[in-house]
C-alpha cells in the first residue's frame, strides 16, 4: 500500500490493489445486449442479459445499495461494441471491494490510520508567510472539528520536523472506520490515498466540504508552487486522472448512502 508518509503529490494515487490486472473489467467486445439489476436476499445484484455478473475473481457483482446498483448497469448499459474499462469506474470500486477489500478490512482500516499518523495536513510550512497563512485558513477548520466533533487532537508540525500523533487521536479515526462495510471502506481509503491525507476524507465524508473544495484544500503546495514557478503540463495531467478517480469514489459512497425518498 501507498506509505503515508508519502505527501508529494506526484506520489498520490489510488491504492494499488483497484489497479491489479484481475481487478480489472477486462477489455473486450460486448458480449450482452442488456444490462439491468434485481434485488436478492437483501442486496442488488448487476445482471447481464438475465445472468449474474461476475468480478474479475468470480465472485457475484452484488451492492448493497440500489442507486449504485443502477448507476453501475448503466455503466454497462452505455459500453459500445468495444467495453471501455475507464468508463466503468463505479463497478471497478466494486469489484476491489468484493474481490480484494472484503477479506482484508483491517489491513485497509490500519493503512487510512497510518495516513491520519503523519497526515498531509498536520505538517505546515515555516516559510513562505504567504503559503503558511493559506495552510492555516484552510487545513486550521479541519484540525478545529476533529478536536470539537470527534475529540481527535491532531498536533501540528512546521517545517520538516515529524511529528507523532497520540494513540487517542488515531484511535478516534480508527473509531470512525471499524464498522463501516467494504464497499464504504474501498471509497474511502480510495480518496485518502488519492489526496495523500485521511483528515481532508473525513472532512469531506462529515458534508464539511464538497468534493471539489476537498480536493482543492489537498493542493494547497502545488498550487502555490505553481503559481510562482509555472505550470507543469505533465503534473495537471496526472492530476486530472487522479481527479476523476476522487470524483468517482465520493460518488461511489454518495449512491451507497443515497435512501429514495
Amino acid at each position: 500500500m501507498t506509505k503515508a508518509s508519502d505527501s508529494d503529490a506526484a506520489s498520490r494515487s489510488e491504492p494499488e490493489y483497484l489497479n491489479r490486472p484481475e481487478h480489472q473489467v477486462p477489455t473486450a467486445k460486448r458480449f450482452y445486449e442488456k444490462a439491468h439489476y434485481e434485488p436478492r436476499d437483501g442486496v442488488f445484484c448487476l445482471l447481464l442479459d438475465g445472468k449474474p455478473a461476475l468480478t474479475p475473481a468470480k465472485n457475484a457483482l452484488e451492492v448493497p445499495s440500489e442507486a449504485l446498483a443502477k448507476a453501475m448497469a448503466n455503466e454497462w448499459e452505455q459500453q459500445a461494441e468495444q467495453i471501455d474499462p475507464t468508463a466503468m469506474p463505479l463497478t471497478k470500486l466494486a469489484n476491489s471491494a468484493l474481490d480484494h477489500v472484503d477479506a482484508r478490512r483491517q489491513e485497509v482500516i490500519d493503512d487510512i490510520v497510518r495516513y491520519a499518523g503523519n497526515d498531509l495536513i498536520c505538517y505546515m510550512a515555516e516559510d513562505p508567510q504567504e503559503l503558511m497563512m493559506k495552510q492555516m485558513a484552510t487545513w486550521g477548520p479541519v484540525l478545529d472539528w476533529l478536536r470539537q466533533g470527534l475529540g481527535a487532537n491532531f498536533e501540528v508540525a512546521y517545517g520538516v520536523n515529524h511529528m507523532t500523533q497520540s494513540e487517542q487521536s488515531l484511535g478516534q479515526v480508527k473509531l470512525v472506520l471499524q464498522d463501516l462495510d467494504a464497499f464504504s471502506l474501498t471509497s474511502l481509503h480510495t480518496m485518502t490515498t488519492l489526496m495523500g491525507s485521511a483528515l481532508l476524507m473525513l472532512a469531506h465524508i462529515a458534508g464539511m466540504y464538497d468534493v471539489t473544495s476537498i480536493w482543492q484544500s489537498a493542493h494547497i503546495d502545488e498550487d502555490w508552487q505553481m503559481s510562482k514557478w509555472g505550470k507543469d503540463a505533465e503534473a495537471l495531467a496526472r492530476r486530472e486522472q487522479r481527479w476523476r478517480e476522487m470524483q468517482a469514489a465520493s460518488r461511489f459512497l454518495d449512491l451507497l448512502r443515497f435512501e429514495p425518498a
